[in-house]
């Protein structure tokens, strides 16, 4: 019986390595393996309306609106987004209040994912301020909060229910 011995450079010839640790033959077949990662949108949900309660007039009505969250779905390696925030005045039928007149208190935030968020707290007006912004983010991320609006009572309002749109957006 004869026995072939191979010398090492001879053996390490007759292997490729396609991995770490992972040796294969040199006529061994290979497959390369591919898949895609998908990517939605940069969407934002939040309550469609909220009752802030009520109060006399010069004194302040305040209340949590209801939870709001930003949920990017884009998976991009380097993710930002802003939310901002604007408000109508609020009006009873002839009477109105100013939209300066209210303010907008972020709270506390809580993200899933990789972001960064950065809350401001407002004083509202007719034009888009931001409220939140999300920086530094990785993959698919969210944001939750629940803020609280703030309306200061002029002494000089009249008695009834006023009515004002918040409009908050993400971008």
């Amino acid at each position: 019986m004869r026995v072939r011995v191979l010398s090492v450079a001879a053996a390490a010839a007759a292997l490729v390595l396609v991995g770490p640790g992972i040796a294969a033959g040199a006529d061994d077949p290979s497959t390369t393996v591919t898949f895609v990662v998908t990517s939605g949108a940069l969407t934002m949900s939040v309550p469609v309306a909220a009752a802030l309660g009520s109060g006399a007039p010069g004194t302040s009505i305040s209340a949590p609106i209801g939870p709001c969250t930003v949920v990017d779905a884009r998976a991009l390696l380097s993710a930002s987004w802003t939310v901002t925030a604007a408000e109508t005045d609020f009006l009873n039928g002839p009477s109105t209040i100013p939209a300066t007149d209210a303010d907008y208190t972020v709270g506390s935030v809580t993200t899933t994912g990789t972001i960064t968020v950065t809350p401001t707290d407002v004083t509202l007006s007719n034009s888009p301020q931001t409220v939140l912004s999300g920086t530094a983010g990785v993959g698919d991320n969210t944001a939750t909060w629940d803020p609280t609006v703030t309306v200061h009572v002029p002494a000089s309002a009249v008695g009834g229910t006023y009515t004002g749109t918040l409009t908050q957006s993400v971008a």
